[in-house]
């Protein structure tokens, strides 16, 4: 029981830096042949823990009058006023307490002054990302929403500097990364398939 408390403390204590090692501490314990159930469940957990978490929204609208759908939809990307200055959807991390979609709709109102009375939750569509930043996993949870009224305005926090609206290849261009290029086409697939049933 002692060891299975000091492993705890030890975790506590060492923070992120035990992500990268706790298989080897699982490796150890098997050596002596004191590994728990309940120890695995904890370094399971622990690890879990330590993966940044963020969620936002796929933003689009459909222009009255253009083109064809769906040639007639444009996608919101925010260009970061810090680091290379990428293209992304809105999103942020979640806080402590609160639920992933509450997350999204904070960080969409936050960082683009668009709230839940501004959008329409598009069901049947989600979409998780992982990847690394500066060496720690991240996970990205992304929902579909359409933007009620296409004229609304784009209201940007500090922490972006410009934005665009943009059709589907464009859209993939600024955003760079393939992760989010393939979010973005699997949203726009979502979205012809929704048309095909109406």
């Amino acid at each position: 029981m002692s060891l299975w408390f000091d492993t705890l403390n030890l975790f506590y204590i060492c923070g992120y830096k035990m992500l990268s090692s706790s298989n080897k501490v699982l490796s150890f314990l098997e050596s002596k042949h004191t590994i728990t159930e309940e120890l695995c469940l904890c370094i399971s957990c622990f690890n879990r823990k330590m993966v940044l978490r963020a969620c936002g929204f796929i933003i689009f609208r459909r222009l009255v009058g253009r083109i064809p759908p769906p040639g007639n939809i444009e996608y919101l990307l925010l260009q970061t006023s810090y680091g290379e200055h990428h293209w992304t959807p809105p999103k942020g991390h979640v806080d402590p307490g609160e639920d992933d979609l509450t997350t999204a709709l904070r960080e969409t109102k936050e960082e683009a002054g668009l709230g839940a009375e501004h959008l329409k939750v598009i069901k049947g569509f989600v979409q998780e990302l992982h990847y690394e930043v500066r060496g720690k996993p991240k996970e990205v949870l992304y929902w579909l929403a359409e933007l009620k009224d296409p004229g609304t305005a784009v209201t940007l926090s500090d922490e972006h500097q410009d934005y665009r609206w943009a059709q589907l290849e464009e859209a993939c261009t600024l955003a760079r990364y393939k992760d989010l290029q393939d979010t973005l086409r699997a949203a726009h697939r979502h979205l012809e398939a929704c048309q095909d049933k109406q």
